[in-house]
């Protein structure tokens, strides 16, 4: 699998990451064959957070990793959601990360995300906890999730450290970051700024933009590949994967790639099949042409 840098880190990350909210409900040897099935397409970046599965999805990842060597991983998760409130406080930071330690049975993590933007959210408690996780070993690089461009240059001017990362929707059928680059200035629904431009922010400050969700359509209503919603994007998706031998989970996943900003797209599925389509979308390079076909397959319009 091909590598991409990731931020400003310096490290080398797969350029697919391997998505673990649904696995809390797997057994131990199901998840060992689902690690398994990504270290084998090599991919060893792991995404968690600490809600998913009410931690459950990092214990069970804890339990089902103890035999591999540590350093061989790339673990990353995310806190800030609690119950009715988001919470980017100091002591909800350090001790959601002492849980996720514990749970993920390991004495570092590569990456911590916040969750979703706190409304109440001061920058300088949060470099204040960020400065501790590093400096005690806890956590070794930082970033965000679902955050627009000044959420992330306010935190950003109270941190020593680089945000990394941006966890954010994206697929073929949630596009509203090329949307809006590609309709500026019209009076029309696509053209809206939702995001402050997050996409031309995180390339220009290096930060690597992390697709969620990258096989749905709306907020979490369903996949959009073989879906008799849409019958134009999986005609598409199909032709074009005939070309190269692959699937149209793949094409999905081959087209965020294309995209010049180095996206690291979040996969989200439990079946190994799929799982090794997603990654298999690393060794395709669609062409210009493909890309603009299955974007406007998807519905979108070129003003």
């Amino acid at each position: 699998m091909r590598k991409i840098e990731f931020g400003k880190s310096g490290l080398q990350v797969p350029t697919i990451a391997v998505g673990c909210m649904r696995i809390s409900d797997m057994s131990e040897s199901e998840v060992s064959a689902f690690v398994d099935t990504a270290l084998q397409n090599g991919a060893n970046f792991f995404d968690h957070a600490d809600i998913y599965g009410g931690g459950k999805s990092e214990e069970v990842f804890g339990k089902a990793i103890k035999s591999l060597n540590r350093e061989d991983l790339i673990i990353q998760t995310k806190c800030g959601i609690r119950k009715g409130q988001f919470d980017f406080s100091y002591d909800h930071i350090v001790n959601s990360v002492d849980g996720s330690l514990k749970r993920l049975s390991t004495e570092y993590i590569d990456v911590l995300l916040l969750h979703r933007p706190d409304a109440l959210m001061e920058p300088e408690e949060v470099a204040k906890a960020f400065d501790y996780l590093k400096n005690s070993g806890k956590v070794r690089h930082f970033g965000v999730s679902n955050q627009n461009s000044y959420q992330m240059e306010l935190l950003q001017n109270s941190m020593d450290m680089p945000i990394c990362a941006n966890q954010l929707q994206f697929s073929i059928m949630h596009a509203p970051m090329i949307q809006s680059g590609i309709n500026v200035n019209m009076y029309n629904e696509s053209g809206v700024n939702r995001d402050g431009s997050v996409l031309d922010y995180c390339r220009l400050n290096k930060i690597t933009i992390q697709p969620w969700s990258p096989m749905q359509y709306g907020f979490f209503e369903g996949c959009f590949v073989d879906n008799p919603k849409f019958p134009e994007l999986n005609k598409v998706l199909e032709d074009i994967g005939n070309k190269y031998g692959v699937s149209k989970t793949t094409m999905a996943f081959a087209w965020i790639l294309r995209h010049p900003a180095k996206m690291q797209p979040v996969t989200g599925t439990t079946n190994l099949i799929r799982l090794a389509d997603c990654l298999k979308a690393s060794d395709i390079q669609i062409t210009r042409e493909e890309w603009y076909e299955i974007y406007c397959a998807a519905g979108n319009k070129l003003p």
